[in-house]
Formats: structure tokens, C-alpha cells, sequence
């Protein structure tokens, strides 16, 4: 019969490995070997599940012995819930009151949730309470234990009063009537400054909040100013998630420490500025961060789009292309001359796509040039220029610029107007790639898109080699996903007219930690593409309709983009609510 642990001694290996033992998880050969593993000082600082991991052992039933199992195990045998921390979830700011770090550390506990009539306490010792009565005689609520990794425990525990400790410092600097950015201001005579935006504490906060979302996937940071409040969002796989509130004077400090990173103006509040930072992450690669600022009712809003230099290295597979759709782009890219169209949504991808086949284009033997609004990302292979309103230099001026450069391929950032239109033309007709975007909703109606801005039909027909349209699905967690039967009448609705028949290996989302409980975790393409045949140019003419060409197209075997998802859903990688949310309804042929 085995021991009930004290509740005033911490669990030791020799404890837990007897009762592992005990429970059928380990062999005694392993037992035998873990109580005699030699104690160095790194594992007298280590938890004795730690140790166990360490050591890569096979359960009886031939699964790793990870930590993650050996965590669940524990809560199982002390009756207490398994805790996986989402810091997304956490506010630092709250749990940080409930008691002190010291105390925290002292007895290597941390409050996760606090609710009206308890508090959600984690700790790695779930047999130790001597603490108990003593917190909650001051909380004066219920305690509710749990069990988490020892090293999310002290993680977790430092990095959020940490945080908590550089938000109340900095905001100790000034009364609440000092902020004064927004549109209900009030005229203080006096009043103390705000926090400065070198300030120590200030820095921190900023250091935290660039390698937290570097951690977190976020591809936007968004500070948004509230009444009392700066609200921070990150943007991860396409979705927006509340991250943390400071105070509206702390938010105002974080503001003008990042625009003095970037170079803006932090005196000039009152009109839009644009600005990038480049940084590293935890790993030591650089990533590049564009800043946007705004102002809005109660002060100026900041937006961070995070560019990560190793989305250049993805292959045509990562993005999400099939065995078809990298043929068919292929055949298009490889022309000599001519234009080709990429279409979407803001947030779409298409930089992305276009920056990837630049470089898969940029060889010795030619000179690549762009012009941007504003450079995106910076990439050595090209010649990069950005257009600047302030001294005329516009698209149409830039394009008439890099004809003299002796270019062969020309990527221009966006079609907007006639006048950049025609000098794309131009550029094709005179012997140039060209490479562009262009905000239609799928690849047909960027036809007659350029119709509409006053591109005559002939010239479409003389220089678009083809147009491809795109989206980003979220794409399912590899960690959590299961499979699933699909209803006919949902999968009939997606794929007409196809008839594509049932597949049998979709799946759905479940959720888990490594997906935030999303049930998805990261993005890939679906693509609508269509070279322009001779007889899709025949239907090119004034009176032409997008329908027309669309209907042309699928009979020469262009996919939609709801068809193109539909593939991803047979495939078991995404899912029918995530291709309706993003694509739109697919005509009839």
C-alpha cells in the first residue's frame, strides 16, 4: 500500500517513482534506474517530474513518458484538475494582486482565475496546503487547486509579476487626470507629465509585448486607446484576441516608445504616420515590424503588421498550392512578357505570393525591380523602391522610372488607377513581366476590373497572361484534429457545381493548448486560377461579362476557390465553415 504524501513536504523522486511503479506507468527496471540517477546541481533544482522526462522512458504501453503526461498523471493521483496555461487568457495585472510575488515563490504557487466566489490557484506540489488557510482567510473566497508543468510554473510566475511590476510603476508616475489625448479632454492646469516613454519600466513593457507576440504567432499588434484604458490585440491566424489592458496613460507611453523605435515623429498626434522596426526574436532572427499610426476619439491607435522574413523560404507546398495549382502558376510565370494579376482581400496573402515567386524568379541572369506602398518586406534579390506622395513619386512615376532601369520583371504593388494601369501595359507590351495586385473578388472580375478603369479590350487581351485569385483558410490543429462525417447537403452546397464526391478523411477541430482551444493552428492558400486562353479573350470584348469568362474558364478547368478549399477539406486539413467564411459563392457554369 502506498503512502498519502505529507501536505507540509514537497513530493520527492523516490515518491513519485514508487508510485508510477505502483500505477503500472513505468517498469522496474526503469524505477531502479531513476533512483539511481546521480543528483547534480541541475536537478536539484529540477521538479522529479522533470527528472523523469529527462530520462525518455516508455510507458508500458510504449507512448513517451513526457512531461505533459507525467503533469496529467500527478493531477490524477492528487484529485486535482490539470491546468494548461493560455497566457492569452491571463490577466497579469489581476492575479498579481492576489497575493505577492514573495509569497507566490515562497510557496511555488500562482493564481490563474479570479472569480467572484473562488480563486483558481496552480501549483506543482498539489499535496502541499499549508498556504491554503492562510490565503484564503484574506481573499475571504474559495480556493480551487490545480496541477501545471513545474516550468510554465516558473515561467509564468516571474514574467507575469514582472509585467504587473513595470505597469503599476509606470503608471505610479502621474495621477489619472494626467491623461489627456482624447477627444473629452480636460484642461488641467499643473498636472503632471505623462510616463516617459524611456523610461525603464516602459521599455520593459515593450520588450514583453514584441517577444509575446513573436511567441504567439501574431502576424498584428494592435493598440488601441479606450476612455480609461489602452486595449492590446494581437491578429493570430487571421483572428483578433484580446491580450491585455493597460492603463490609458501607460498605453500612451508604450505608443511613443514604439514611434520613437520607428522613427515617426511622437510630437505629431494629429495625422497618420508610417514607420518600421527591426528586431530579433528569442531565437536570433531578424523580424521586421511596420508601424501605422492613427488618430482616433480617445487618442492615437498603433498597428503593427509582423513580417517574418522566413515566409520567403516557404515553398509553393507550404503556401498552400496543390500539384495543379503550382502547374498552372508556373506556366504563367514563366512567360517572357505579359501581365499577371493577383487578386484578394487585404490580408489575403498575395504579397506573400508575389514576394515567393520573385525570388523563385530571381536569378543571376535577371534584374527584378518593385514599387511598393510601402516596402513590405526587404528582400536582397530585388530592387525595392517605395512610392512617396509627398514628391510625386506615384506608381505611374515610379513605373516610368524603372523602364529606364533595364528591368526584366516588374512587380508593382497595386493597380489603382487608369494611369498605373496603362503604364502596366505599357511595360508588358514593351517586353516586361509584369507582376501586380489588384482588389477584385475572384479572378474573372479582375477582367473586367480593368475594363472599368478604362483599359481598352484589346490591350487586355494583347498583354494579361492570366489572373489568379486567393485566400488564407486556417488550416486545423495537427496536435488535436479528429476525423469526421460530413453531411452530403453541406458538402453538395460547397462543391456545385463539381459533384465532387463525399471524402472520407475529413476532419474537425477539437481544440487543445497548442491552438489556444481554437481547434486550428496557422493559414494556407486557396487559389482560383486562370491562364487566359484564346477563347477566355474572346469573351474579353465592351460588352463582355465576368460571367461569361468564369463559365469559359471552368470549362478549360479552372477551379473556384470554394473548390480549391473543398480539396483542402478532403485532404483533412481544413474545414467547410472556415472556406465559407472566407471564400465567396461560387457561380454556376
Amino acid at each position: 500500500m502506498i503512502q498519502v504524501p505529507s501536505n507540509s513536504i514537497p513530493l520527492n523522486l523516490a515518491q513519485i517513482v514508487k508510485q508510477l511503479l505502483h500505477d503500472k506507468i513505468i517498469s522496474e527496471s526503469d524505477a531502479d534506474a531513476l533512483i539511481k540517477t546521480p543528483k547534480g546541481q541541475k536537478q536539484a533544482k529540477q521538479h522529479p517530474l522533470e527528472i523523469i522526462a529527462d530520462a525518455k522512458l516508455k510507458q508500458s504501453n510504449g507512448l513517451s513518458l513526457t512531461i505533459e503526461v507525467l503533469v496529467a498523471w500527478l493531477a490524477n493521483w492528487s484529485g486535482q484538475p490539470f491546468y494548461q496555461i493560455d497566457p492569452l487568457k491571463i490577466d497579469s495585472q489581476k492575479i498579481s494582486d492576489v497575493m505577492s510575488f514573495a509569497f507566490a515563490q515562497r510557496h511555488q504557487i500562482l493564481a490563474l482565475e479570479i472569480h467572484e466566489s473562488h480563486v483558481v490557484i496552480a501549483s506543482d506540489q498539489p499535496f502541499l496546503d499549508h498556504w491554503e488557510s492562510d490565503l484564503q482567510h484574506v481573499l475571504k473566497k474559495e480556493i480551487h487547486r490545480v496541477v501545471i508543468n513545474p516550468d510554465d510554473l516558473r515561467k509564468y510566475t516571474v514574467e507575469f509579476y514582472e509585467l504587473a511590476h513595470s505597469v503599476n510603476k509606470a503608471g505610479a508616475q502621474t495621477d489619472d487626470k494626467g491623461y489627456t489625448q482624447n477627444f473629452e479632454q480636460m484642461l488641467e492646469l499643473g498636472s503632471q507629465s505623462n510616463p516617459d516613454a524611456n523610461d525603464q519600466h516602459i521599455v520593459n513593457i515593450v520588450d514583453w509585448l514584441l517577444q509575446y507576440a513573436f511567441d504567439q504567432r501574431a502576424s498584428d499588434i494592435h493598440i488601441e486607446p479606450r476612455r480609461e484604458i489602452a486595449q492590446v490585440r494581437f491578429r493570430i491566424d487571421g483572428v483578433l484576441h484580446n491580450v491585455y489592458e493597460f492603463p490609458a496613460k501607460v498605453g500612451l507611453a508604450v505608443t511613443s516608445r514604439l514611434k520613437i523605435l520607428g522613427r515617426l515623429n511622437v510630437a505629431e498626434k494629429r495625422k497618420p504616420q508610417d514607420g518600421r522596426i527591426k528586431t530579433r526574436n528569442k531565437s536570433e532572427k531578424e523580424i521586421e515590424l511596420r508601424l501605422s499610426t492613427l488618430p482616433t476619439a480617445f487618442g492615437e491607435k498603433l498597428v503593427m503588421r509582423i513580417f517574418d522574413p522566413e515566409v520567403l523560404q516557404c515553398t509553393f507546398a507550404d503556401l498552400g498550392f496543390s500539384t495543379e495549382d503550382l502547374r498552372r502558376w508556373n506556366d504563367m510565370t514563366r512567360q517572357p512578357n505579359g501581365i499577371i494579376l493577383v487578386t484578394g482581400p487585404t490580408g489575403s496573402g498575395k504579397t506573400t505570393t508575389l514576394y515567393s515567386t520573385l525570388r523563385d524568379l530571381a536569378t543571376a541572369e535577371v534584374n527584378v525591380s518593385t514599387i511598393e506602398d510601402p516596402i513590405e518586406m526587404i528582400e536582397p534579390a530585388f530592387n525595392q523602391m517605395q512610392i512617396q506622395n509627398s514628391i510625386d513619386l506615384d506608381f505611374a512615376t515610379g513605373i516610368k522610372a524603372l523602364m529606364r532601369q533595364d528591368p526584366d520583371i516588374i512587380m508593382i504593388g497595386e493597380i489603382r488607377d487608369l494611369e498605373t494601369a496603362e503604364m502596366a501595359t505599357q511595360a508588358a507590351l514593351t517586353g516586361h513581366l509584369v507582376l501586380s495586385t489588384l482588389h477584385t473578388n475572384d479572378a474573372p472580375s479582375a477582367v473586367t476590373r480593368l475594363m472599368e478603369l478604362g483599359i481598352p479590350p484589346y490591350l487586355i487581351r494583347a498583354t494579361v497572361i492570366g489572373v489568379m485569385a486567393q485566400r488564407l483558410v486556417r488550416t486545423l490543429c495537427p496536435t488535436c484534429k479528429k476525423p469526421q462525417q460530413l453531411e452530403e447537403e453541406d458538402w453538395t452546397m460547397l462543391t456545385k457545381p463539381w459533384k465532387t464526391p463525399l471524402p472520407t478523411n475529413a476532419q474537425q477541430p477539437e481544440g487543445c493548448l497548442e491552438c489556444r482551444n481554437t481547434g486550428y493552428r496557422g493559414r494556407a492558400g486557396v487559389y482560383e486560377i486562370m491562364p487566359l486562353s484564346e477563347s477566355i479573350k474572346e469573351n474579353i470584348h465592351e460588352h463582355g461579362q465576368s460571367n461569361d469568362i468564369r463559365k469559359q474558364a471552368i470549362k478549360e478547368g479552372m477551379h473556384s476557390l470554394r473548390l480549391s478549399g473543398a480539396n483542402k477539406i478532403a485532404n483533412g486539413q481544413t474545414t467547410i465553415d472556415e472556406v465559407l467564411r472566407v471564400t465567396p459563392v461560387s457561380l454556376s457554369k
